[in-house]
């Protein structure tokens, strides 16, 4: 998931033309994007078009970004994904694991089927501080997402300051690794500003981070471009994968591929890179 790519769930207009774009993912939007008058009508659409042969039919990873756990439209937006196309929950601002716990409950109650799998956004600072728990709080968490705006503008956190962006990433990174499940980039507010997305999402990906949100279709060639795995390190970690076995053989756990050291901790990251490079 190089790239996802946020749609308003009152927009109905952009569904297809998001569908046929070249982001990885659809992060379609409940929340945030949706005035409180027309909570109802965008569920309504959403529902709508995610029934649609061309939704039901598409490879593309589909998400939706339901309304918070406390809100009056969680359970309603989730009933309203039950037998369509959208194959993740995106939940807003969990604050600890009992809010994965609720949301998973709540996941089941309305059938959805347990191949959904749930996509935790952090934009706390009590989230980014329990972050590794959110994330292990069910096996239904797939992944991590930074929420910087949230996190950041309350706090008078200035995002244009790389070692604070850094800082929020890495302490994100290392909770998911923990957690064992990915961890991806939030959006980047200023559309004009292209050096300014790359920059974030080039920190992002040395950071681990599989992906970056864009707002508008114009920043999904950067992050997929950044986010493409190198072939070289690809084959890379093929040889590493197939020495690991050689030495495994030979009863070694340590061993030398392209005049590198290798051990337990490099073949962990050499596995995870092909993983992720077949798409799983």
């Amino acid at each position: 998931m190089r790239s996802k790519l946020f749609v308003p769930g009152i927009r109905p207009e952009l569904f297809a033309k998001a569908l046929a774009s070249a982001a990885d993912a659809l992060s379609i939007d409940l929340e945030d994007a949706v005035p409180e008058s027309r909570k109802a009508e965008a569920r309504s659409e959403v529902g709508r078009f995610l029934r649609s042969a061309e939704a039901l039919n598409s490879a593309k990873l589909i998400i939706v970004r339901v309304n918070p756990l406390a809100s009056p439209h969680f359970k309603a937006d989730l009933q309203a994904l039950q037998g369509t196309a959208a194959r993740m929950v995106n939940l807003p601002k969990p604050q600890h694991a009992g809010d994965v716990l609720a949301a998973v409950a709540a996941m089941d109650a309305a059938g959805l089927a347990g191949d959904t799998t749930l996509l935790a956004n952090i934009e706390t600072p009590a989230a980014l501080r329990r972050a590794s728990e959110i994330a292990a709080a069910h096996p239904r968490v797939a992944g991590l997402q930074l929420g910087l705006g949230d996190l950041f503008e309350p706090a008078g956190i200035d995002r244009r300051v790389p070692a604070n962006v850094h800082a929020a990433m890495f302490g994100l990174s290392l909770a998911a690794a923990e957690a064992g499940v990915f961890c991806c980039d939030g959006a980047f507010p200023d559309i004009k500003d292209a050096e300014g997305f790359r920059a974030e999402a080039a920190m992002a990906r040395a950071l681990g981070f599989i992906g970056k949100s864009c707002i508008h279709p114009s920043q999904i060639a950067a992050a997929n471009e950044i986010f493409q795995p190198d072939p070289a390190l690809i084959e890379q970690a093929r040889r590493i994968v197939a020495a690991a076995d050689a030495a495994a053989a030979q009863g070694r756990a340590a061993f030398v591929v392209d005049g590198q050291m290798i051990d337990p901790p490099f073949l962990q990251r050499a596995r995870r890179l092909l993983l992720a490079s077949s798409g799983k």
